[in-house]
């Protein structure tokens, strides 16, 4: 792929209104590799170089790097604040959104197991984030995932025998409120929720007058677009703004697995081929590499990169306001925003249409 240039991108991407003062890239920078499979000047490298080619909206989490360690917990912030803090000026201008987690996840070294996202944890977290970014404000402050019982990450189905004692969503919007009275958070968002969530969060905000969400964060790529089923009615009619991530399903939708499989990519090598725990979860399905490989053949016979077509889907699709792209080197950022011009023809849209009819969303 040719490298864009930064005037010619920077100049080609439209800032994407989230909220009257909140404006963001139409790309985002995601940056769970921090601290895992990057370094740190490796990862301060990236950043910089994304900000010079127009990527000004930066998503981290709390809970980072992946996959979650106890000993990795808030590196991903930790290094994102040190370069904040080399680069005078640059925190006036990104967009930085972190994220503070929900309940365990076999991960107790954040609030233990029995954590519910109370109002004081909430908080608490908020400021840990805040320390570790080495920043006064978040821009957008979201919730990584529900804090209630809801089929996500690879379940299917809601199962009501699971639900468990958590926070009320009218807490949660409290907390969010009194870090937005306190000029800690600037604006709220949500993040692998559901249709019912998202708008209990937005009626409960209207009827007490508390911070409204102005963005969630789902997966969204062609192996996994089940946010169009029903969450797109909801987010379009509410207002709310899709942060699409995983556009390029762990990398399946790269096409580098599609000869070796999931554990034998070589170099350079992703999650799902260094982390055995990863290939376990809905990225690791059998049905997802499948699927991954007609797509990534779709595009190589319409003349594209597996790469250019899966972010193209994202990029010029009504449903996003920005996608989420993680990268581990500066010539993967590069490949993922000179994608930005590729526009896919009516014809190619309706044969990628076809493939999901016939396999639906294999890493839903």
């Amino acid at each position: 792929m040719t490298q864009p240039t930064e005037d010619s991108v920077t100049m080609a991407m439209t800032p994407v209104t989230l909220a009257p003062d909140l404006r963001v890239s139409p790309i985002c920078l995601g940056t769970m590799t921090f601290g895992e499979q990057v370094g740190e000047a490796d990862a301060h490298a990236i950043l910089d170089q994304a900000l010079a080619l127009g990527i000004d909206f930066i998503d981290t989490a709390e809970m980072y790097s992946v996959p979650a360690r106890a000993e990795t917990y808030g590196a991903t912030e930790t290094i994102i604040g040190r370069w904040l803090a080399q680069r005078p000026g640059v925190r006036q201008r990104i967009v930085l959104a972190t994220k503070v987690a929900g309940p365990s996840r076999g991960m107790p070294w954040i609030r233990g197991e029995q954590a519910g996202l109370t109002k004081a944890e909430i908080i608490a977290a908020c400021e840990g984030s805040l320390r570790r970014l080495r920043t006064d404000v978040i821009d957008l402050y979201q919730i990584h995932w529900p804090a209630r019982n809801v089929p996500m990450f690879g379940a299917l189905a809601f199962d009501p025998s699971k639900d468990k004692p958590c926070a009320s969503i009218l807490e949660q919007l409290e907390a969010m409120d009194t870090l937005v009275r306190a000029g800690k958070v600037r604006y709220v968002g949500l993040s692998n929720e559901t249709p019912y969530g998202v708008h209990e969060f937005v009626r409960l905000a209207e009827q007490h007058g508390l911070p409204r969400v102005v963005s969630v964060q789902n997966p969204y790529c062609l192996i996994n677009r089940s946010y169009e089923n029903a969450l797109d009615e909801t987010c379009h009619r509410l207002g709310v703004g899709l942060l699409a991530y995983s556009p390029l399903g762990f990398g399946l939708l790269t096409g580098k697995y599609d000869d070796t499989g999931l554990a034998h990519a070589g170099p350079p090598q992703g999650r799902l081929a260094l982390f055995e725990s990863m290939r376990k979860q809905r990225w690791g399905r059998p049905e997802a590499l499948a699927a991954a490989r007609r797509y990534n053949a779709l595009a190589r016979q319409h003349g594209l990169t597996p790469t250019q077509m899966a972010l193209a889907f994202c990029y010029r699709n009504w449903r996003v306001a920005s996608t989420i792209i993680g990268v581990t080197s500066l010539q993967q950022l590069h490949d993922c925003v000179a994608a930005w011009p590729v526009a896919l023809s009516p014809e190619l849209l309706g044969a990628i249409d076809a493939i999901r009819w016939e396999l639906r969303d294999p890493a839903q």
